[in-house]
């Protein structure tokens, strides 16, 4: 019985077949690169032959012994819709395929930005963005220790839409728009970033083995069961403060939100502001409530609204007359919630806002829309509001937890690794956040990541561009060191690698977000790089006046530019801001600068025997104004040597 028993469950082995198995991305609706050889992969049993229809054409392989085949499709013009038919021990058809331009778009918070975060500046941009020709797909947040074969996505290739656009990186998305309407192909956007990621984290092992800092990966990296227990150990940790928070706010206790508690006696507080600034200083995490009446007439009384409370930090739970209206728990997120017919009545109303903060600032953002619209009246929710700590409790302190999507490989190998081999016509980048405080690294680490996605892509020097980043924080009155600036400098010097192009974007940052609301400028001058750089229009100004040499001059240093354009200019005053210039002390002071032809004379009464030159180099240059006449901005330098 024992053999018959054998004999059996071998027959019934050998009936058993895997089906044709594709990667996420190999699905209906998605976007193949034109011009160029197309690669199909996936998996089913080795030796099992597959069969591949595709416009006309058959194709057919042998699954190899670790259960992958690959066909590869002959160069293709612009075009579709198309099917691809594969048929094994199964067959799977994959619809709605297009021909045309591909790119991914990859990096941190920056890329990873959905345009609902900007919706407000962009209205009109989003009504108008049905476009089937334009699609986007997402991969999900994942991290890995060794190469995975596969990524996840939870909505696979989306078309351009309304419904969809507003959760599209913002960036990809105008930087494809602007590809689609000069060149009117299909376009495929493949969005594969991830939020406060550094640069290290994309990296291959190989890539990162000459840097000391991360060629060793700690043991606790190799064994899956301890990295599961590392992420069980963040999520117990976390979630145990949170209730304890909870338990131990009075307002939720005590229901501050209800439309019967009485706040009267509460005290009042201009807004907005931070809590610690001017209430509770001592009070770096817990929980504070806020509240504002408002008047509303009978007019707009049970009308539809929309209530915009900023930006918050950390985490909001807003209710207007009792009623929650909407939660949001980051910082960068804006505030924009929709308010239902007949909740707003004639007379007083209340807004209540629950404030959780972690550690650090706890508040209302400066500089943010606040404020209620109803029809075509706006509100004005700045000014005085009530407000009372709900909890005080000890900061939650994350420095010993460990962030796996932060170590060196582990987005590399799961979110970018699957991805090899499909075909693009190059990469948009916006990183670098990450890694501010060590740009001395970023300066090869940089051009080691590009070096690393080229070599195994396998198509050559493929067009990489990136955003420079943007200013942020307050403006400072006197010359100064400045990490920004240095990483900014990093990413300038990195387009000395070949077919690589740079946006700069020091004039449109925002003082009090690390995520600027202006992507569509940004994915402008991402688009103008790509016109030089990928589709070699060389006739194309594509770039702001890039620092090329100096020269000493008795008490003068000559500075030469390239990428002027039409020409120098100093924009909207005339004169020149922001240069500073320094002896062999490296004491650093304004100076003054003027334009000759393509160069600027950079000196100072007060330094008589020149060494250095240093433009806009400061985490916000306010008034930094040297541009071409086609309006694009020169790049921060400093003439010292790296």
């Amino acid at each position: 019985m024992k053999w018959i028993y054998i004999i059996f469950l071998s027959f019934l082995t050998t009936q058993i077949k895997a089906n044709i198995s594709l990667p996420r991305f190999v699905s209906s609706g998605m976007v193949l690169q034109r011009g160029m050889p197309i690669s199909i992969w996936g998996w089913a049993d080795p030796n099992e032959k597959i069969q591949l229809s595709f416009n006309g054409k058959n194709y057919t392989t042998l699954t190899g012994l670790d259960n992958k085949w690959k066909i590869q499709l002959a160069s293709q013009q612009a075009g579709g819709p198309y099917s691809i038919v594969i048929k094994g021990n199964n067959t799977v058809t994959v619809e709605d395929v297009l021909i045309g331009e591909v790119w991914l778009c990859s990096g941190q918070s920056n890329m990873e930005y959905e345009l609902f975060k900007a919706g407000e500046k962009y209205p009109n941009e989003i009504a108008s963005s049905s476009n089937d020709l334009i699609r986007h797909f997402q991969v999900k947040r994942n991290t890995a220790f060794t190469p995975l074969q596969n990524i996840e996505s939870d909505k696979g290739w989306e078309k351009s839409n309304p419904s969809t656009v507003v959760n599209f990186s913002a960036i990809a998305y105008f930087f494809g728009r602007k590809l689609f309407d000069k060149y009117q192909v299909p376009i495929g956007l493949i969005n594969c970033s991830y939020g406060g990621t550094p640069a290290e984290a994309w990296m291959s092992e190989a890539a990162v083995k000459p840097f000391p800092n991360y060629a060793t990966r700690p043991s606790y990296l190799m064994d899956q069961k301890k990295i599961d227990s590392i992420a069980a150990k963040d999520k117990t940790f976390t979630d145990s403060w949170f209730e304890n928070t909870g338990k131990l706010d009075v307002g939720d206790a005590e229901k501050w939100q209800a439309t019967s508690y009485d706040a009267s006696r509460w005290e009042t507080v201009g807004m907005p502001s931070y809590w610690q600034e001017k209430i509770l200083p001592s009070v770096s995490a817990g929980v504070v409530w806020y509240k504002k009446d408002i008047f509303i007439s009978k007019k707009y009384s049970n009308a539809e609204a929309t209530l915009r409370v900023g930006n918050i930090v950390l985490r909001d739970i807003t209710y207007v007359n009792g009623v929650k209206v909407g939660t949001t728990s980051n910082r960068y997120a804006p505030r924009k919630y929709n308010i239902a017919k007949n909740l707003l009545h004639e007379g007083i109303n209340t807004i209540t806002v629950k404030v959780l903060t972690e550690s650090g600032d706890g508040g209302f953002i400066k500089d943010k829309p606040y404020k209620l619209e109803i029809g075509d009246t706006v509100i004005d929710l700045t000014g005085s509001w009530k407000y009372k700590l709900g909890a005080q409790v000890q900061p939650l302190v994350r420095e010993g937890l460990i962030k796996l999507h932060a170590e060196p490989t582990s987005l590399y190998n799961a979110m970018l690794s699957p991805l090899i081999g499909y075909g693009i016509k190059g990469v948009i980048w916006y990183q670098g956040e990450s890694n501010v405080g060590r740009s001395k690294e970023y300066y090869t680490l940089f051009p080691a990541l590009i070096n690393s996605w080229r070599a195994v892509w396998g198509q050559g020097n493929f067009p990489f561009l990136y955003v420079q980043l943007a200013n942020i924080n307050k403006p400072k009155t006197q010359p100064a060191e400045s990490k920004l600036a240095e990483l900014q400098d990093a990413q300038s010097m990195t387009l000395q690698l070949p077919n690589t192009g740079m946006a700069v974007t020091n004039d449109i940052g925002e003082w009090n977000d690390v995520h600027p609301m202006n992507k569509m400028e940004a994915a402008n001058r991402l688009y103008l790089a790509a016109l030089k750089v990928a589709y070699h229009q060389n006739d194309i100004v594509y770039s702001g006046p890039t620092y090329e040499s100096n020269k000493i001059v008795a008490n003068k240093v000559i500075v030469q530019f390239k990428n002027i354009g039409s020409g120098l200019i100093a924009k909207q005053t005339g004169k020149l801001n922001y240069f500073a210039i320094a002896d062999s002390t490296r004491k650093f002071i304004w100076a003054d600068a003027v334009i000759e032809g393509d160069k600027v004379i950079v000196s100072s009464k007060e330094v008589t025997n020149p060494k250095f030159v240093r433009y806009a180099w400061a985490d916000n240059p306010i008034g930094a104004n040297l541009y071409n006449k086609e309006g694009l901005p020169a790049s921060c330098f400093s003439t010292e040597k790296k």
